[in-house]
């Protein structure tokens, strides 16, 4: 057989987009797939140096699985399996693990990111949200800003001839018909229907401009680490809207941190990555857009409540104790509108928001 012949098992696996291993005696690692070193954040040289004991945590069920299909001799699957790696951090995904053969300790290992999956499915979902609250916002414009100048201007009349011990009741009713009045104003930009306009954007540059808002405000006391891959291309898209988006995550992720068990401690992450293979199909046609710019907003704070996390950018959905649950909704809008993605995966003292973005073939980052 030939040499060529002998690689093709190897050929096909590099080539298979999900994470596929070879592990032997002491769960050495003899085979790595291409996936593998993205899933792992390593090479597979590096990886075939060790153990899979040392890529995972000692409480991952993914060691038990394996002495399970050793011992039976058969394969066995899990499926949402989270795996925590010591580079990549927390996954979450299928597992399929089958012994090559009987009395054999070499056994392959098959992980598939339940994460890529929920944000294929679920985009859609966060799109529907949005135009949910598209049509709200319309309603509650017409139906409320009317009647609430009319309400400010009565108290304001009232106010003129009242007992200063009631002018304390007028200014109440104009200070909360105010507040009424705002949180309209920001439904409304929901009901931006208007056609996105685009340019190439370096994402970079926007994340930069994100860092030194946040540093100036609301992240003085927050480490900010940025990790980019500078060879990313240029992103289809509104500069102001993309701004306004990784301002709101990171804003979020501020507020995570100081309302964490560590506020002192607080770190945000800003970094980038090129994801090739991911694609999304655009309903209501055969298209498959790809979506392989990937940005992620990682904070160390108190996390999302797992009741919270499957409904976190649907209106009016918050865990703050005076927030309004419009600040994500809009983020998710804003992505939709971009063509992309977002997701958020989230434990205690580790959250991450990836959003995944299309990119622009030969065009130029503006300078």
């Amino acid at each position: 057989m030939s040499a060529a012949a002998d690689s093709l098992p190897d050929v096909v696996l590099n080539a298979f987009p999900n994470t596929v291993i070879v592990t032997g005696e002491s769960n050495r690692v003899l085979f790595a797939n291409l996936a593998a070193e993205h899933f792992f954040g390593a090479s597979a040289a590096s990886l075939r140096r060790q153990r899979l004991n040392d890529l995972v945590s000692t409480s991952s069920p993914i060691l038990a699985l394996l002495d399970q299909a050793r011992q039976s001799g058969a394969p066995v699957s899990e499926y949402e399996v989270d795996v925590d790696t010591p580079k990549t951090g927390a996954h979450t995904t299928d597992v399929l693990i089958a012994p090559l053969g009987e009395g054999d300790p070499r056994c392959l290992i098959h992980f598939q990111e339940r994460s890529m999956a929920h944000k294929m499915d679920r985009q859609l979902v966060h799109r529907g949200a949005a135009r949910s609250v598209t049509a709200m916002s319309a309603i509650l414009a017409h139906e409320i800003k009317n009647p609430l100048a009319g309400i400010r201007g009565a108290a304001q009349l009232i106010e003129q001839n009242a007992a200063p011990a009631d002018r304390a009741l007028t200014q109440l009713i104009c200070e909360e018909t105010e507040r009424i009045r705002k949180l309209v104003d920001r439904m409304e930009i929901f009901g931006d229907s208007r056609q996105l306009e685009r340019s190439p954007v370096n994402i970079h540059q926007v994340l930069d401009h994100v860092r030194r808002i946040a540093e100036a405000s609301f992240a003085k006391n927050i480490r900010i680490v940025e990790t980019y891959d500078p060879s990313l291309p240029p992103i289809p898209g509104n500069r102001d809207q993309l701004i306004q988006v990784f301002l709101n995550l990171a804003k979020n992720a501020a507020d995570a941190i100081a309302d964490g068990p560590a506020p002192d401690e607080g770190e945000i992450v800003f970094s980038t990555a090129y994801r090739p293979g991911v694609r999304l199909s655009v309903p209501g046609s055969g298209e498959r857009v790809g979506l392989p710019l990937e940005v992620r907003v990682r904070d160390n704070g108190v996390g999302v409540p797992r009741d919270i996390e499957p409904y976190l950018f649907d209106p009016f959905v918050t865990t703050k104790r005076n927030g309004t649950g419009l600040g994500l909704a809009l983020v998710a809008k804003i992505v939709g509108d971009h063509g992309g993605v977002i997701e958020c995966i989230s434990e205690p003292r580790r959250t991450v928001f990836s959003v995944l973005l299309p990119w622009q073939p030969d065009s130029r980052a503006e300078e």
